[in-house]
């Protein structure tokens, strides 16, 4: 099926939207593509037409399942892509986003599988993210957040957003990426700042930025 890159980021963005366990409202497709919500139900009653999606009345849409295979081959692309940058090519892990959102609407599955073969098949990206399989198979547990941490807990950083260069500079600066230990020492009410160590360092982050940087199971 000869998708439109603009339909392929719909389906895409309505994948990881669901990843939160409700279906994709059209404001929030719309805000996730930086477009104006009227000009989402015209491209939602097209992939339905093709079989793509399935459209809730005042609801939202949710992916079908070949919808669904769409979304998780173009996840593979753009995260091989964002791994095969930073691995060989040297980008940093902060300049990689937007150009895997350019060249995972042209590169083929065989490129794709040839990336992932001199990588080592990587299972996760450089944000952490889980790279779906060439089969379509991958990891979806539903992660917290270092903002759904309790004071005192523990818990090791897994990923992260990647969308915000600026964000993942702010993150690496604060030694706060894939791997690394953290524990929330104090918490100021009303969204305020979050006091973390980071290893042996004291960091303190905002709320709205902790809601964004996803951990495994937090511990005391």
């Amino acid at each position: 099926m000869n998708l439109t890159r603009q339909a392929e980021d719909y389906l895409k963005v309505i994948y990881e939207i669901e990843q939160g366990g409700a279906p994709a409202a059209t404001t929030s497709i719309a805000e996730e593509l930086n477009i104006a919500a009227a000009s989402v139900s015209g491209m939602l009653q097209r992939l339905a037409r093709l079989g793509l999606v399935k459209v809730e009345r005042y609801r939202g849409a949710r992916l079908t399942a070949p919808g669904r295979a769409v979304a998780l081959q173009l996840l593979r692309r753009h995260r091989i892509i964002e791994s095969f940058l930073v691995t060989k090519l040297g980008y940093g892990w902060d300049d990689v986003h937007e150009e895997a959102e350019r060249l995972e609407h042209a590169a083929s599955s065989e490129l794709i599988d040839r990336m992932a073969d001199a990588l080592g098949n990587p299972t996760e990206d450089p944000h952490g993210a889980p790279i779906p399989t060439a089969a379509g198979r991958v990891d979806e547990r539903r992660l917290s957040s270092i903002a759904d941490m309790k004071t005192g807990s523990r818990a090791r950083v897994v990923r992260m957003s990647d969308r915000d260069p600026e964000f993942l500079r702010y993150l690496k600066k604060r030694g706060i990426v894939p791997g690394a230990n953290v524990r929330v020492t104090a918490r100021e009410p009303f969204e305020g700042p979050i006091t973390l160590t980071v290893g042996r360092v004291r960091q303190a982050i905002g709320a709205a930025a902790a809601a964004l940087v996803y951990v495994d199971d937090a511990r005391a």
